[in-house]
């Protein structure tokens, strides 16, 4: 497992929409495969949630990443992106290149921004 956690400037909808387009178009077998969206009655506080998943060719087997867009009620947008998946062993972890790919390639969406 591999972890990303920032603070990020600007728009909450344009940053998820950058986070989106990004991983969908940054791997031709990375794929949106569930979301959830909460928003809180004074319009402000929101969290987002989007799960992607794209084959490692590098160990053979799927990854996961799981990406969290909070938004406080200062407006400040707090981000955590976690990988997942890409082992191949049963009992220690193993070979998590994947894992560790698929987080630079989100940290590259961000830091292109």
């Amino acid at each position: 497992m591999a972890k990303y956690e920032a603070t990020l400037v600007g728009y909450f909808d344009d940053w998820l929409r950058i986070i989106e387009k990004g991983i969908i178009n940054g791997s031709a077998t990375a794929n949106l495969e569930d979301a959830s969206d909460f928003y809180s009655s004074d319009g402000v506080t929101r969290c987002s949630v989007r799960v992607f998943e794209r084959y490692s060719a590098i160990g053979s087997n799927r990854v996961s990443l799981s990406v969290t867009l909070f938004q406080d009620p200062s407006g400040a947008i707090h981000c955590s992106a976690i990988t997942s998946g890409g082992s191949q062993a049963m009992i220690f972890k193993l070979n998590t290149f994947g894992e560790q790919s698929f987080l630079d390639s989100f940290i590259d969406v961000i830091e292109r921004g």
